[in-house]
């Protein structure tokens, strides 16, 4: 049965918790295994595998949806960030400074699991904080 613009606003959300709990064996209840990012077939050990690094990468990782627009089967989000990175981040060398930045990010969803995922992650913010 197909999710009501509430009831995936509701899903979506339980997804970012797991996110940031990083309740790994969760994830599949969110996200499908043939799971694409940005036109790249991950299937969902590709997806957590990239979620682990971004929390290796980001250990303060937090997502947090400040806009949010449902219209079944898509969800579109501005997911802000204020963290702390090791290292490079997106190329740029953050190297433990904290910076604030969004993500705009469209997800598709089949059979209640996010199975499809398009990305633009905000560099230009990152790039004038450093």
């Amino acid at each position: 049965m197909p999710f009501t613009p509430a009831e995936l606003g509701s899903h979506y959300r339980a997804y970012l918790d797991c996110l940031n709990r990083q309740a790994w064996a969760e994830l599949g209840r969110y996200v499908d295994d043939a799971v694409e990012h940005n036109g790249r077939p991950l299937g969902l050990a590709g997806y957590q595998a990239m979620l682990e690094g971004d929390h290796a990468t980001i250990p303060d990782l937090q997502f947090s949806a400040r806009l949010l627009v449902v219209e079944p089967p898509w969800l579109a989000a501005q997911l802000d960030f204020d963290c702390t990175p090791h290292g490079a981040l997106f190329g740029l060398p953050v190297n433990g400074r904290r910076v604030r930045f969004s993500e705009h990010v469209f997800y598709r969803f089949a059979e209640g699991r996010i199975r499809e995922v398009r990305s633009v992650i905000d560099r230009a913010a990152i790039a004038a904080q450093l």
